[in-house]
Parts: C-alpha cells; structure tokens; sequence
C-alpha cells in the first residue's frame, strides 16, 4: 500500500476554523485526520501541501518511521503550526492502519483497558445559578457529571485581586449548594495569571470546595516556577495544552510539575506522540485529561488513545450537535451517560462528508488580548 494524496481542508466551524486531513492510497483505503487550529489558521494548509512530499510513495502504516523522517527533515522544532500539520497527517496514517487491518485504531494500540470514555463539557453563566442550571440541562440530556469553567466572576485585569478570590470561592460554594456532590468541577483560569504567588492565592480560595482540578492558571513556559507552584497546592495542578511534543513533556513531568498533563493530539504531534507522553507520565504517577476543544475527528483520536491507555483520567469534549460539525461527520461520538461508547468499527470509527466542506470558505478569526485599565496588554 502506498500513499497518493495528502490533501489539506480548511473547514469554517462556527466563528473558528478546523484545519482537516486526507490522506489517500493506491488500494482506496483513505483516511482523516485533524489539524489544531493554532492560530494562523491559514497556515497550515501550505505546511501539509509541502510536508505531503514526504509522504508520497510510502507505506501509510509505517507510522514510526515517518514521524520520525518528518521531524528529522524539519531539522528545528516545527513550532506549534508545524506539529499541528504533522498530527493531523499523522490521525489519518493510524485512520488507513485501522481500515487496512479491519480493526479499530485501539485494538492496534494494544486493545482497550476500559469500555467506555468519560468526557466533561465546558459550561459558563453569570452566577452560580445560571451555571448550576446549565449543569442540570446537560445532564439531563447527555448525562454528564463534570464541568470546566472560568473561576473569575471579577474582572482580574482591573478588579483587586482580594475581591477576585473572595468572589471566586463564593461563587464555588453556592455552585456547590445547587449541584449533587457528586458532580466534578475544574477551573481554568486560562494562564491569565502572572505572578504565581496570586494562583496560589486563587487555588487556596477554591480548595475548600474541591475542585476536580486546577488548570493553567500562569503561562507555562518557565517549569521551575510551576514546580513550586504545585509543592504549594491543595488541590490538583493541570497543564500542557501550549506543549508539544514528549521532551517538553519530560521536562515538566520531572520536574514534578504538574498532577494532571492536558496534551492535545491535534498539536503535540499526533497519537503516537501521545502515547510515548502518557508513558513517561505513567511512570512519574501522573494522569492525562487531553485537552480536546476540537471536532468530531479529533474526539475520535482521542477515544481511541483513552480506550487503550491506562492512566487516562478525563476528556475535554465539545457537543457537535451545536456546530456545523453534526453536518460533516457521519455517526460522531456523542456522551450516553456522560461517556462515550468505544466502537468496533475499523479505523477511527468516524467519516467526513467531503463535499460539505470543499468549498468552504475561510473564516477569519484571531485572539485578542485584553486591555488593562493603565493600557497595558494583559494575557488571553
């Protein structure tokens, strides 16, 4: 079997963009994959048209050895739109295996150790109310029992940062009132925070009420300081969506770092990465909840990396029922309980609707920082 076409999509969702890959044989057996959007988004598209030379004439299900010839032929790290574009290639090579083995993809990762995948949804509201009562709703309909939200009910670019906290725990405390206890809530600060001393501050107002876990709450480029950061804490440190690849990982893991790592298969180079990240965390009695604000291709890689991997925690999950996306894929996983079901069907289990997005046009979307009351920039 050798590999024809790689061909790259650039499919507008919503206010975003999903950068989506196909990757064709000589035998028809083809596959998808899912690039992360990054930002900018029409970067990627030109990295994969000029990375598919690579691929062409090769064997699709020698997926160690063309990652590593991808890599090595970049020569300097491919910074976060080049790991984007060779994780998307990368779904679709493990895609092709499945199809050509008639197996699903887990069952090539060794076979599942659990039946089923539990996810969690992000939720939002302008008081403890309004979010409890979204909470409600999707569990009633979806049946799920964790959430992630903002902790900041306060402006923290202009508020004191005393008022932020006090308001964060409030708000905590009367979520709690109006939810079961079983129920699991996460915080995401986003890396808003500067000086770690004041997410230590945000932690310790949330800890009473037992977060699931605390995530990304400063930028995570210097390791040192998270490492501190989570001698400090009471409640579980997340991080790792901004990281790529396993040295990055391996520096934080060992450096104690972090509880829980987030790497997202969109963009720390693809499954397999992700499962030589998840070793090295296994070994340091550490667990992954994938970060995961992606569409229905990338929540199938994910399902088949939760399936067979042991100390998987959680996963990130967005409803395609909101978003065009239920139009482009057939059959997406969708929660039954608050988990989704593993499939038996060969490959990724998912298929994309071609013809809905090969005309696709470009939607032009980019983050902007937000403006501190002296003028100064704050972070995203």
């Amino acid at each position: 079997m050798k590999i024809t076409a790689v061909k790259p999509y650039l499919a507008s969702f919503g206010n975003r963009n999903r950068g989506l890959i196909k990757v064709e044989t000589d035998e028809g057996i083809y596959g998808w994959g899912e690039a992360y959007s990054i930002g900018p988004d029409l970067s990627v598209p030109p990295i994969v048209d000029y990375i598919a030379t690579w691929f062409l004439g090769e064997d699709p299900r020698r997926i160690e050895y063309l990652m590593m010839k991808t890599v090595q032929q970049f020569r300097f790290p491919p910074g976060g739109a080049g790991w984007a574009a060779i994780s998307g290639i990368e779904h679709a090579l493990w895609d092709i295996s499945g199809k050509a083995a008639g197996l699903p993809v887990y069952m090539l990762l060794g076979g599942h150790v659990r039946d089923r995948v539990r996810v969690y949804h992000a939720i939002g509201g302008k008081d403890a109310a309004a979010v409890a009562d979204s909470a409600h709703r999707m569990n009633a309909e979806w049946g799920f029992t964790a959430f992630k939200l903002s902790p900041f009910m306060l402006d923290p670019d202009a508020a004191r940062w005393g008022r932020v906290c006090s308001a964060a725990a409030g708000f905590f405390e009367e979520l709690r009132k109006r939810t079961p206890e079983e129920w699991e809530f996460a915080f995401d600060p986003h890396a808003k925070i500067f000086e770690p001393i004041r997410a230590l501050q945000l932690a310790d107002a949330l800890a009473p009420y037992d977060p699931f876990f605390y995530e990304e709450p400063i930028r995570p480029e210097h390791i040192p300081a998270w490492s501190r950061l989570r001698q400090q804490m009471r409640v579980p440190l997340a991080t790792g969506e901004s990281l790529y690849a396993r040295y990055e990982f391996l520096s934080l893991i060992a450096s104690q770092a972090a509880d829980i790592i987030q790497p997202d298969v969109c963009v720390c180079g693809g499954l397999l990465e992700m499962r030589k990240i998840a070793a090295i965390a296994e070994a340091h009695y550490v667990s992954i909840a994938p970060h995961n604000p992606m569409g229905p291709v990338a929540t199938a890689v994910n399902v088949h990396f939760a399936a067979a991997t042991h100390n998987f925690k959680i996963l990130e999950y967005i409803l395609p029922t909101r978003s065009e996306w239920s139009k482009w894929v057939n059959d997406p996983y969708l929660p039954k309980d608050g988990y989704l079901e593993l499939r038996d069907t060969p490959g990724l289990g998912v298929d994309v609707n071609e013809d809905l997005i090969k005309d696709n046009k470009y939607t032009h979307w980019q983050r902007t920082c937000p403006v501190r009351p002296d003028g100064a920039t704050g972070y995203i």
